[in-house]
């Protein structure tokens, strides 16, 4: 049976589904330096629920907004004309003030200072090409399952952060609002907010790269969407 959601709905969605994405990687990185002085091991503890949550958030909502949690895939979306600019945009705030929300909770079920500015230093040409590579790999990954295998976006999504966590110098933003959500939290998963938008900017690049790539690779046709509701609302997507 085919389900329409409103547009209500679908941004609901990718603000619950950022929060609890950016609610898990600061909540997880909190636990994680609280329970080891190894950083290696609290680096496997953020990773492993990332991971998790990804493939339980994108299965559960995906259906009902595409599971974006993410201004680089809407972006992407965007430019291949599967969405309007006003859909989009809605997309993105959402996905924004979600993340904002799930790093204020994070802090809160720690009980930790809700309102906190990142002092992590997250800077230099390594982070700016890990995050390239990163958000090019994620968007480029997402578009070939679609293409090829869309019942494994899920686990594709959850399996790639969670290699890419350890294969990227930055351990894997590769998210504009996780970015922005993390410069609110002074911990494990925080970075400096002048960091920011360098990240932004690069993760920007490395949507367009795959955005570029993938249709020709794929051999794919892409779909020209008339309205706002093509693609935004059935495609299942991340993070």
């Amino acid at each position: 049976m085919s389900v329409h959601f409103g547009l209500s709905q679908r941004l609901i969605a990718e603000a619950l589904g950022t929060a609890m994405l950016v609610g898990t990687v600061v909540g997880s990185g909190i636990m994680a330096d609280n329970l080891t002085d190894d950083t290696a091991l609290a680096l496997l503890g953020n990773t492993i629920p990332t991971g998790a949550i990804l493939v339980v958030l994108i299965t559960v909502l995906g259906p009902i907004s595409g599971a974006h949690f993410n201004p680089a895939v809407t972006l992407a979306f965007l430019l291949r004309k599967e969405s309007s600019i006003g859909v989009a945009g809605a997309y993105i705030v959402a996905q924004i003030v979600g993340g904002i929300i799930g790093t204020l909770i994070a802090h809160g079920m720690f009980d930790l200072t809700i309102f906190q500015a990142s002092a992590k230093v997250r800077s230099g040409t390594g982070q700016w090409l890990a995050e390239i590579v990163a958000t090019f790999g994620l968007v480029f990954f997402i578009l070939g399952g679609i293409r090829f295998r869309p019942d494994s976006v899920p686990w594709l999504v959850g399996l790639y952060i969670t290699a890419a966590y350890w294969f990227t110098a930055s351990t894997s933003f590769a998210n504009p609002a996780v970015a922005i959500a993390r410069a609110f939290s002074d911990t494990f998963a925080g970075i400096r907010p002048i960091d920011v938008p360098v990240f932004i900017i690069c993760q920007i690049v490395g949507a367009l790269l795959a955005g570029a790539l993938a249709p020709w690779l794929f051999g794919e046709r892409i779909a020209r969407a008339d309205d706002d509701t093509r693609s935004l609302d059935t495609t299942p997507l991340e993070s």
